[in-house]
């Protein structure tokens, strides 16, 4: 399975790269390719890192003006005009997509692929990897955007939401898309 995850290029303490390793390691031994933003820098680089020294393969999808952080050595690498071509070949090249923590940009990133599928343009699984507890504040707007109306589909139809590594890799392995 190609597995698209959504995440942060900065560096950031061990309550965040210990479980993306962990995530990354188990992404590579199960024989998943890891599809990401091409970054070899911060938590993108410790994803690529863990996937790759796990067997894994990689798949980036970097943007021009950040070409010169992209990493080396990737098993596939384009360069995307823009933001907009980025997102959209990350979700083409992707069968699944993990949110990981991030700031703005993995928050477009997500509320995209949230918006296609809400509107049934894609059936990929997503799943928020809720780490440390970083999206509880945005797990909790999601459960009232559904419970007040806000979406057309069950909220559980859009995302299954996993607090640790291996239940957001069980979940995908059991759904559409799983190898």
């Amino acid at each position: 399975m190609r597995i698209c995850v959504f995440l942060s290029a900065a560096d950031l303490d061990d309550r965040y790269t210990r479980p993306a390793r962990d995530f990354a390691k188990l992404i590579g031994e199960r024989g998943h390719s890891l599809v990401w933003g091409g970054s070899n820098v911060g938590l993108m680089k410790v994803v690529a890192d863990g996937v790759q020294e796990a067997g894994g393969k990689l798949i980036g999808v970097s943007v021009g003006f950040l070409a010169n952080k992209a990493r080396p050595g990737a098993d596939e690498m384009v360069v995307a005009a823009d933001l907009a071509e980025r997102k959209r070949l990350l979700m083409e090249k992707a069968d699944a997509v993990v949110i990981m923590v991030g700031g703005t940009g993995t928050l477009d990133e997500a509320t995209e692929i949230l918006e296609l599928k809400k509107h049934g343009r894609t059936d990929k699984p997503v799943v928020l990897l809720n780490t440390a507890g970083f999206y509880d504040g945005l797990k909790e707007q999601f459960r009232r955007m559904e419970a007040e109306g806000f979406l057309p589909r069950p909220l559980a139809e859009l995302m299954f939401f996993a607090e640790e590594p291996a239940e957001a890799l069980a979940h995908l392995e059991q759904g559409p898309g799983a190898r």
